[in-house]
């Protein structure tokens, strides 16, 4: 695994500089870094202040579809086998719907078996991270890094070479054919 610079957002999102994450640690249930992360990172997140962040829910629902809006602001997720994109085959690049930035190179993407489309690596910069304890068991869910709008989570039972698995509602994606 690669090391990864991690860059803290205002809203407490872990965000990856580089391809391979490496998952961080977050304390008591927020969605901050720790103390180390804090003081070497505080402060860089790259697009602090994009216009994306600054967009209201009701601007967000009127540009999303109300499935695209319930994944992507309310961090809702899609019936498992029901997005086209699990069997997308094609060489290409998968978008953020939401802001339409780069997150995953087909060249990542497996056949987890799960129902969602999954990859084993993510685009640099392109994703933050925070901790997700709604259910019994704790998770890494992800954000995309400028819209912060939520994709899915992060599992560490993927394929070499990360051996990791982003696993993504298919409504927070489009794909670009290459």
């Amino acid at each position: 695994m690669t090391q990864t610079k991690h860059i803290v957002s205002r809203r407490g999102l872990l965000f990856a500089g580089a391809a391979s994450l490496a998952i961080a640690a977050c304390s008591g249930g927020t969605h901050t870094a720790n103390a180390e992360t804090d003081a070497k990172t505080k402060g860089s997140d790259p697009y602090a202040g994009d216009e994306w962040r600054a967009l209201t829910e009701a601007q967000w629902k009127e540009r999303l579809s109300p499935a695209a809006f319930a994944v992507l602001r309310e961090e809702d997720t899609e019936r498992a086998f029901s997005s086209p994109l699990e069997h997308e085959k094609r060489e290409g690049t998968y978008h953020c719907t939401g802001c339409d930035l780069p997150l995953f190179s087909s060249a990542t993407k497996f056949n987890s078996g799960t129902g969602w489309p999954s990859f084993y690596d993510v685009l640099p910069g392109a994703i933050g991270t925070s901790l997700d304890k709604k259910l019994f068991y704790t998770r890494t869910e992800y954000h995309c890094a400028r819209c912060l709008g939520h994709q899915g989570h992060v599992f560490n039972d993927g394929p070499a070479p990360t051996g990791q698995r982003w696993c993504n509602n298919g409504v927070a994606l489009t794909f670009r054919p290459a």
